[in-house]
């Protein structure tokens, strides 16, 4: 498959050298092409990686990861192009984290509103499917480092059949097991996943570790 990492920084390189490793073709994209960032990653990723500007990475794909800055989410999508973007699964990682009042970092919209559905609302012909952002970018695509891989990811949006490759194809390829897959429901359920950011960071804080997760039991 090709897929469209919008982003360079550090959960941009760790889903794209996933994917990679998979047998992916992976496209990372910036606002400019040629930026060392984006090199270093394809000479370190090999044949199957290649890197250009948000366009270049949403035309390329045929599934979109978006692993932007919570604050530049929209204005990179509007740079990737709506028509490159109608009509695709954009998997969004990203949680609303504002750090201009420095850290630890407030949310930029919560509450009654999310990212999540700013996005859906910006790109409505997008199938916006928000997932794995509660957790360090490590356990996103080897959930095995904390109890055996037995732990709990969220995901929802709008559309079920977007929802069901993403479960499929990515989610249980990066070794998530279906049942531990939470279903929320549609868009607006991300803003209980954006918000669960502010505890993250304070257990993080506690244990100087982002290797954990949590496990819904019922």
């Amino acid at each position: 498959m090709k897929i469209g990492v919008l982003g360079t920084g550090s959960v941009g390189k760790t889903i794209a050298g996933r994917l990679v490793s998979l047998g992916h073709k992976v496209r990372m994209g910036s606002r400019s092409s040629g930026g060392e960032k984006a090199r270093v990653w394809v000479s370190e990723a090999g044949d199957l990686a290649s890197e250009g500007t948000f366009s270049d990475a949403a035309a390329f794909g045929e599934i979109l990861f978006n692993c932007t800055s919570g604050t530049g989410s929209l204005s990179a999508l509007e740079l990737a192009g709506a028509a490159n973007l109608a009509g695709k699964i954009l998997i969004d990682l990203v949680n609303p984290l504002d750090f201009s009042n420095g850290t630890p970092p407030s949310l930029s919209v919560c509450n009654t509103y999310s990212l999540g559905e700013q996005i859906q609302e910006a790109f409505p012909e997008l199938k916006v499917v928000k997932t794995l952002n509660t957790m360090w970018s490590g356990l996103m695509v080897n959930p095995g480092l904390v109890n055996n891989g037995d732990h709990s990811v969220f995901i929802c949006g709008n559309d079920p059949s977007a929802k069901e490759t993403v479960k499929n194809d990515i989610l249980v390829a990066f070794g998530w097991n279906p049942s531990n897959i939470e279903d929320l429901g549609d868009i607006t359920k991300s803003r209980g996943t954006e918000m669960y950011l502010p505890l993250w960071l304070s257990v993080y804080g506690a244990g100087s570790s982002g290797v954990f997760n949590v496990k819904i039991v019922r």
